[in-house]
């Protein structure tokens, strides 16, 4: 499909993957955003889309899931040749070029396959379990005024590439969770962005999408 003229007043249509995860908010945030938001559950629907969202869930469910509906080699074709893409939480995961292991001392995560569009390596519920979800306010680059986050056995991103922005980092008294302070929680590289955290839970408040989807409109 072509990129989205940014200068014909059309609104971006963008997908948010429909196989496991926060679907509903997703769609429902962009919608809110300016974009046709649809669900893409099979390879061909991919075909009619600007961009992609990755919504948060559960990334080994969502990267085995992935694989059983033939939709991951679609998609990192897509992904490949361009396409913009978000990723919150668990989409972050997947968006990784390297997915380490949740255990501190441990290597690669042999659980999830990412796709390998952004050159950052995220370390896997990195913030804890379920019971260790916290909420803060953060300082996200290009967009005006703090960010509510909810973090939710949230991932971190350990590393980054070169060419990959910086666009958010955990406060010293932004999480309970030791060694937090100064961890990277939200990234962008081109035309693809991820969140460690989920800006589609915070309702009235689309910053984090629009900000996507002037980035799809832009390209």
């Amino acid at each position: 499909m072509p990129g989205c003229d940014s200068t014909s007043g059309a609104s971006p249509v963008i997908g948010v993957l429909a196989l496991q995860g926060g679907v509903a908010e997703h769609l429902a945030a962009l919608d809110r955003s300016g974009a046709v938001a649809k669900p893409i559950r099979r390879p061909e629907e991919l075909d009619d889309v600007h961009g992609v969202v990755l919504p948060g869930g559960e990334s080994t469910t969502m990267s085995r899931l992935l694989h059983s509906f033939e939709l991951f080699d679609p998609l990192r074709e897509r992904l490949a040749a361009g396409l913009p893409a978000y990723g919150s939480c668990a989409g972050m995961v997947l968006l990784a070029g390297e997915v380490l292991d949740p255990g501190a001392d441990s290597g690669k995560d042999p659980a999830v396959t990412p796709f390998g569009a952004l050159d950052v390596a995220v370390r896997r519920n990195a913030f804890g379990r379920q019971v260790d979800s916290f909420e803060a306010e953060l300082a996200f680059t290009g967009v005006d005024g703090p960010v509510h986050a909810v973090f939710i056995r949230a991932p971190w991103v350990e590393r980054v590439g070169r060419a990959v922005d910086v666009l958010a980092e955990i406060t010293p008294h932004g999480s309970g969770v030791a060694g937090a302070a100064g961890r990277i929680v939200a990234v962008q590289q081109g035309r693809v962005l991820a969140t460690s955290f989920h800006p589609e839970l915070v309702r009235g408040d689309e910053r984090v999408h629009r900000h996507f989807v002037q980035t799809v409109r832009a390209g």
